[in-house]
């Protein structure tokens, strides 16, 4: 299996397909907006529509670099800025969800018109291939976080078969 077959692989699976763990769709779905923002109490804890927010920042920022079009971001961003949340309505989370899977699939089609050569190519200093595998392991990462946010909600089975 090459480099572009392993990465396409994970980046599959991280969004809609199963694998070692549930993929972002499966994870988010049926999550309401009362889900969405839900935080448990005590320590400072971001919430299901806080992380999607902050893998779309991610997703959308590696893609608009691979069409030439950062310039569309403010400088002087933090990490703790990806999270905001700047309205909290039922529409707005179904643009949050739609935006994910736009920026996810825009990706994907542009990592499938790649060839090997191509995944070494730095934006600025790191090879395409390289982000990649970064965002799936930050999807996996997040993904770990948003089901624990739904366990403790109570909405996520304490048990779930994946075979």
């Amino acid at each position: 299996m090459s480099k572009l077959e392993l990465l396409l692989q994970g980046w599959d699976s991280s969004y809609e397909k199963e694998d070692w763990y549930p993929p972002l769709t499966d994870v988010l779905n049926g999550v309401t907006v009362e889900h969405a923002l839900w935080k448990p109490a005590g320590e400072h804890v971001n919430s299901i529509w806080e992380t999607v927010n902050h893998l779309v920042f991610y997703k959308e920022r590696l893609l608009n670099r691979l069409t030439g079009e950062e310039s569309k971001y403010p400088s002087g961003v933090t990490n703790d800025d990806t999270f905001a949340i700047s309205s909290s309505t039922a529409e707005e989370w179904e643009h949050t969800l739609a935006k994910l899977k736009e920026v996810h699939l825009g990706l994907r089609d542009k990592l499938s018109a790649m060839n090997e050569e191509q995944l070494e190519r730095k934006i600025p200093q790191t090879p395409i291939g390289n982000w990649i595998h970064s965002l799936i392991l930050h999807d996996a990462y997040h993904t770990g976080q948003i089901v624990f946010l739904r366990k403790l909600q109570g909405s996520w089975p304490s048990r779930r078969s994946f075979e």
